[in-house]
């Protein structure tokens, strides 16, 4: 139900779902960035790291 949740705040905020996921970290400032660039790709990264265990 939470990895539905956050898959789902990925399509909004994918940075702010990376960092509900793991904290404070690095992958959350490329979450950011990728966003800033397009919110696709921010979209795709964060699914990635929401997904992966």
């Amino acid at each position: 139900m939470v990895k539905t949740l956050l898959i789902l705040l990925c399509l909004v905020l994918p940075w702010l779902a990376v960092l509900i996921k793991e904290g404070p970290s690095l992958r959350v400032l490329w979450a950011f960035l990728l966003q800033l660039c397009g919110h696709v790709p921010g979209v795709i990264y964060g699914i990635y790291r929401v997904v992966q265990d």
